[in-house]
């Protein structure tokens, strides 16, 4: 397999945005009366008004995260001289392959040649798959930046000093 991580083009918003909701759906990770579903499918947008980043295989697309530089509408607990990503789904036929640590380690990257000195993200406090990950790319927790979109949804910050 050759995975290649580039910015998506906007023939492919739509399927990006498939993709990011199918994911986030096929882990029971978009709550009950949210709309958070229509964000996710909003990939125009997010290419817009943040960077939208994508993992292929020649045509085939296998995952997408959503790159926030500060001061970007999609950032939600970075702050100046910091990166942050979200919004990261991997297609289901993809999974195990290490896609979302491939799109991870490009916003990493991405940060460190922007020149800031760290990369943060929010993640649900239920999505432990991710946290793992991120634990093994080096990233660590941030407490003080936990925060919650609406009652029963708690984010827990994590941050990698570069």
């Amino acid at each position: 397999m050759t995975t290649d991580i580039r910015l998506a083009r906007p023939a492919e918003y739509e399927d990006v945005g498939s993709l990011t909701v199918d994911a986030y759906a096929a882990d029971g990770f978009i709550p009950e009366g949210s709309d958070y579903g229509l964000t996710l499918r909003n990939a125009a947008d997010r290419a817009a008004k943040a960077e939208l980043w994508v993992a292929v295989d020649g045509t085939e697309l296998l995952g997408t995260v959503t790159f926030c530089a500060p001061g970007s509408v999609y950032g939600e607990i970075g702050r100046a001289g910091e990166g942050e990503f979200r919004m990261l789904g991997v297609a289901a036929n993809a999974r195990g392959r290490g896609i979302g640590t491939a799109l991870s380690a490009h916003c990493v990257d991405r940060s460190r040649s922007l020149g800031y000195h760290r990369v943060v993200l929010s993640s649900a406090s239920y999505m432990t798959t991710a946290h793992r990950m991120y634990e093994r790319l080096g990233f660590t927790r941030l407490p003080d930046r936990d925060w919650s979109p609406r009652p029963g949804v708690d984010l827990y910050a994590f941050s990698l000093d570069l």
